[in-house]
This record gives C-alpha cells, structure tokens and sequence, in this order.
C-alpha cells in the first residue's frame, strides 16, 4: 500500500499546523489537509526538494487513501502531470506511476513545507501567518495579466 511520506525535518511543522486531540486549534483539520496545502504552495513557487530523512514517527507514512478521501487525487495527478509533462504519468495500471506521482507529490510537499518553515519563523500564530501566505500569493497572482485576455482585441 503507498503512503505520503514527510521529512523528518519538517515533522514538527505538520504536527503545529494541524489540528490534533490535544490542540483543538490549527490551520488545518487533518496532515493530510496540511501536506496538501503544503505541495500546493511548492508548486505554486516552482520548488521541489527531495526527501533526505522520512519521519516514522508522528507525523507517519500517511496511506494514500486518506488523500484519495480527502480529494486531494486530482492534486497529486495535476503535480504529476504539471512536472513530467507526460499524460502517461496517469496511468492506472502501471505501479510505477503511482510511485512517481507520489514522489513528486512528496517533493512538492518538502518544498512548500520549508517555504512555511521560513515564513512561520518568530511566529506565534500560524494561522494569521498562514492567511498572509496565502495573501501575499493572491496578490501576486492578480498583478501578472492575463495571457489570454481577448477583450483587448474587442474595438
């Protein structure tokens, strides 16, 4: 069974960032939500970073049908697809693509783990922190125009 693996390093960060039996209050409902946020952000920055040392501990491997039931399968194939520039990376069939999707999926995880790493430094509130993240993209997303805007064409 394949698993969403986290780097040791970055352990810590996905336990503060998620919410647990012990803290009621977190950005994020589950490591999967964190993890997935996280890949997100990396490849939103166009970061990857291989995992060095794999966290056995908490956070563990996480199965990957907890993604799957959390939706986050188009994320992992989008990745997958987005990196490779290769359709067949989809391929249900072949065991190999699963393992790669995950890989990278994984990478892109690292990376935008670490991004939060440096941004969550000196912080106490990580949720606040985290809007502005999510902000500060926002914002740079809106100030790039649009490649494919015809209305500029129109008299």
């Amino acid at each position: 069974m394949n698993r969403v693996r986290v780097a040791k390093d970055k352990a810590d960060l996905v336990k503060a960032i998620a919410t647990s039996p012990e803290r009621d209050s977190a950005p994020f409902e589950t490591y999967a939500d964190a993890i997935a946020f996280a890949a997100a952000l990396g490849a939103n920055r166009k970061q990857r970073s291989p995992l060095q040392e794999i966290s056995n501990r908490e956070p563990a491997p996480i199965a990957l049908e907890v993604f799957l039931s959390r939706g986050y399968d188009r994320l992992i194939k989008l990745l997958a697809v987005t990196a490779t520039q290769d359709p067949k990376i989809l391929s249900i069939t072949d065991p190999a693509c699963e393992t790669q999707r995950l890989e990278i999926f994984e990478e892109y995880a690292n990376a935008g783990l670490a991004i939060l790493k440096e941004e969550f430094r000196g912080a106490v509130d990580y949720t606040e922190r985290l809007m502005l993240v999510v902000l500060e993209g926002r914002s740079a997303a809106e100030s790039f125009p649009e490649d494919f805007d015809l209305s500029r064409f129109l008299g």
